[in-house]
Order: structure tokens, then C-alpha cells, then sequence
């Protein structure tokens, strides 16, 4: 995948403690610490995205939907 180049402005001490981190060697260098984070809130903006348009649905409607015709299909289902 291409990289692109961007300007990012950080509050000074977080920019001084991920130094330490890669000073420590704890982390490889800013630029792949940064971007780390950038995908893991990515990650969880999905999950919370995906949490809040679940609590949107209708449970009782979900389960109606999920048994609909399940007493015609269990009777067409072979015997194991």
C-alpha cells in the first residue's frame, strides 16, 4: 500500500514520550507507533459504529424474522 506523507501537530508531551518509547526501543519509530494508532482507533470507532446500530434493531422483530418458516423447513430437514 503507498504512503502518503501528512503534517500532524501532537501536544509536546505526547511527542516526548513516544521518543522515550522509541529512545527504549519499545517502539520501532514514530512514524509506525503513530500509524499503529491511528488503525487501532479506526478498529474501534468501527466496533462502537457497529454496537450502536445493533442496540438500533428491534430484538423481538429479529427473532419473528429468524423463525419465520422454520416449521415448514424442519419437516423437509433428513433424518440423521
Amino acid at each position: 500500500m503507498a504512503k502518503v506523507t501528512i503534517v500532524v501537530t501532537l501536544d509536546e508531551r505526547i511527542l516526548t514520550e513516544v521518543g522515550r518509547l522509541v529512545a527504549r526501543r519499545i517502539i520501532y519509530n514514530r512514524n509506525s507507533f503513530i500509524e499503529e494508532a491511528v488503525k487501532d482507533k479506526l478498529q474501534q470507532t468501527r466496533r462502537n459504529h457497529l454496537a450502536h446500530e445493533c442496540l438500533l434493531l428491534d430484538p423481538f422483530f429479529e427473532v419473528a424474522m429468524s423463525e419465520e418458516g422454520i416449521d415448514n423447513e424442519l419437516s423437509e430437514w433428513p433424518e440423521f
